[in-house]
């Protein structure tokens, strides 16, 4: 039975929680993306938690969870302290296995690779979501050599991001999700990605937290992907499985794989699915594929499809 709770978290957010599964079990955090709630995970959430503690939230901004006003608060280490703050108020006794997906994988970078992560986290999996650190790096390293093989990934990955400088024009975003954009979001899903609409799980409140997780992206890019600003990427303290959607219309795998220098110990697994897909129609493979990498990391066998997965550093991911 699916319960729900409530979570207080930095800049006085109130959050709200669900937990499922039996509570004598380890514990699986879902963190959603943009402009989902924690809806997005019902099917991952459904087949995992017959086995393992499942943990979701509607994150600041989103669903149920409250709107802060101020630009700060989407801060990604306001993101961070929320994913513990839903973990400490459900009383889990050890380290959680973390899976995000968009917003929450940038989220969950900005978490395993701090310096305290390995206190909390036990393994991440990352789905259609890089590190900004990452990205800042991967293009600058293109830039600081533009020749046309260095330049082609960059300008596709550019072409597949027109929306994140679009989000930083006032205004503008937020008629296009009032007046276009959220009245045709399940159209959209299934023109671009062949998702059934009931398979969309779309909030009631979707506009309105469309247009409050603009601030995700006013928040965090100019601080982060400016040219002024030179974070190098920190390695993240727990094994790290990489979940690409091949037909992910955001986020290329080359971009993806910006992640694997961060990883001592990685697993690179690729799925034929559009940036939603992964979650929406094929929710139930990326559960299996959790399971089995969480199975591993707490002292379980190696199965065959992680065995094939591990990214070897003497040959390339994929």
């Amino acid at each position: 039975m699916r319960q729900r709770f409530e979570v207080h978290a930095p800049h006085g957010v109130r959050l709200a929680a669900w937990a499922e599964g039996p509570a004598e079990r380890p514990a699986v955090l879902l963190v959603h993306g943009y402009p989902d709630t924690h809806r997005v995970w019902d099917v991952v959430a459904d087949a995992l938690a017959a086995d393992w503690r499942v943990l979701r939230y509607d994150v600041r901004g989103a669903g149920e969870s409250d709107r802060p006003a101020d630009r700060e608060a989407y801060a990604l280490s306001a993101l961070v302290a929320d994913a513990r703050a839903v973990v400490a108020a459900a009383g889990v006794p050890g380290r959680v296995h973390l899976v995000g997906h968009d917003w929450g994988s940038i989220t969950g970078w900005d978490a395993v690779t701090a310096p305290d992560a390995a206190e909390w986290i036990a393994s991440y999996t990352t789905v259609s979501g890089p590190g900004l650190d990452q990205v800042a790096a991967w293009t600058r390293a293109r830039w600081s050599h533009p020749t046309p093989r260095q330049l082609a990934p960059l300008l596709r990955q550019q072409a597949r991001s027109w929306y994140v400088g679009m989000f930083q024009v006032p205004k503008l975003p937020e008629i296009a999700w009032r007046r276009t954009l959220g009245p045709r979001w399940v159209r959209r899903l299934r023109r671009t990605e062949d998702i059934p609409p009931a398979a969309v799980h779309v909030a009631p409140t979707l506009t309105e937290d469309a247009v409050a997780g603009l601030n995700l992206y006013r928040a965090n890019l100019p601080t982060r992907l400016g040219r002024r600003t030179r974070r190098d990427p920190q390695p993240a303290a727990v094994p790290v499985q990489f979940v690409v959607p091949l037909q992910d219309r955001y986020v290329s795998p080359t971009l993806a794989a910006a992640g694997l220098d961060s990883a001592d110990a990685a697993w690179w697994r690729t799925i034929d699915t559009g940036h939603w897909g992964a979650l929406l129609t094929s929710g139930s493979r990326l559960a299996t594929w959790v399971d089995e990498f969480a199975r591993y990391v707490d002292g379980g066998p190696e199965t065959a499809g992680l065995a094939a997965t591990k990214v070897l550093r003497d040959r390339p991911a994929g």
